[in-house]
């Protein structure tokens, strides 16, 4: 897997953050390590593909 640049930031007792490379789909986490499975798994649905359609 290539190395993805995030932003993240915390606010109050959640982190927010998104891939550099896809700005305008944010995910959060309780925690910094919740945070950066959900933006892998975001990395995973991007790059595979399979994304599925909105009719």
């Amino acid at each position: 897997m290539d190395k993805q640049k995030y932003i993240y930031w915390q606010d109050e007792d959640m982190f927010l953050g998104y891939l550099e490379e896809y700005p305008d789909y944010w995910t959060q986490g309780i925690s910094l390590e919740e945070l950066k499975q959900n933006l892998l798994d975001l990395y995973h649905e991007f790059s595979s593909n399979n994304i599925p359609s909105v009719c």
